[in-house]
């Protein structure tokens, strides 16, 4: 219970040491705008972080039980030599299912590039294959060698050069949202720390008063830190709704196709934001305190 008396004594204050702080001015506007700045970027931070993780698990999951067989043969030998890679797979352990891509499937992958309109049976493509691996998968090395005998136009690409370097990509994306929260994190403290002190110099002599009459220092810095935190919580709730509102606005993937699209939050997920004003409130809460204890032993 002591714990819990402390906190609503914390929210509800001293009316008397609340006038040692200035209920408005520079210093407080300071604060809860910076405070709802920083949560606003820290919703985004937060989200690239997450999308990111999401992407190179998508990624990473799309491409790892996946593999293609390129053939490049004359005309003359380019069925026979399909139909010869495709008994070499049945035969294969650890693969699951292979298949030739129709004409109009090649021309759908080759539609980004070069137009819905390719004529795709008079250029010289490659036949591809496609190739599904079961969950133990299958000896990449082993299976080129057979291949490179038996069907010398075949070549078998396992995804593996673009898998990891998609993958260590978004992994790096994923590592600069964290590392956005945690300048977010170090820049808001630094800011209110400014606020607190342009408060505590401003009211100095007031300082000087209270000492006279007896008040002790922590008496005098619980009324700065309890207004400083509260405005940060005020303003970091704000800017987390705001920010939650614009991500909440971003397209959705499924209506257009960029990695911005995907940027956001699914499911549980929409909860985290919500630690985002506590941490404020927290952060705050030790900046101030320092702030206030450091400046009130200058002030004689």
């Amino acid at each position: 219970m002591r714990p819990l008396r402390a906190f609503i004594s914390f929210l509800v204050g001293d009316p008397r040491a609340d006038r040692v702080v200035p209920p408005s001015g520079v210093a407080a506007h300071l604060t809860t705008f910076a405070a709802a700045a920083m949560a606003f970027l820290a919703v985004f931070a937060l989200a690239l972080s997450l999308s990111a993780g999401r992407l190179a698990e998508r990624w990473s999951s799309a491409l790892a039980q996946s593999s293609t067989v390129r053939i490049s043969a004359p005309d003359d030998q380019r069925a026979a030599q399909t139909q010869a890679v495709l008994d070499i797979l049945a035969e294969t352990p650890g693969v699951e299912s292979a298949r030739a891509l129709s004409d109009a499937e090649q021309r759908a992958l080759l539609a980004p590039w070069f137009g819905a309109d390719l004529p795709v049976e008079t250029l010289p493509i490659p036949q591809l294959i496609e190739v599904v691996e079961t969950q133990a998968g299958y000896d990449a090395e082993g299976l080129r060698l057979r291949l490179r005998a038996e069907a010398p136009g075949a070549i078998l690409d396992d995804h593996t050069r673009w898998r990891r370097p998609l993958v260590r990509a978004a992994d790096r994306l994923r590592s600069l949202g964290w590392t956005s929260i945690l300048l977010i994190t170090l820049t808001t403290g630094a800011m209110i720390t400014l606020a607190a002190n342009a408060a505590l110099a401003a009211n100095a002599q007031v300082i000087a008063v209270l000492r006279l009459v007896g008040a002790r220092d922590t008496y005098i810095a619980r009324a700065f830190v309890r207004r400083f935190t509260l405005r940060s919580l005020t303003g970091a709730a704000v800017g987390t709704a705001l920010g939650m509102l614009a991500v909440w606005a971003l397209p959705s993937a499924a209506t257009a196709s960029s990695f911005l699209t995907g940027l956001g939050f699914s499911g549980a997920s929409w909860l985290l934001p919500l630690t985002i004003p506590p941490l404020a409130a927290i952060v705050a809460f030790w900046a101030t305190r320092a702030a206030s204890f450091r400046a009130l032993k200058e002030v004689r």
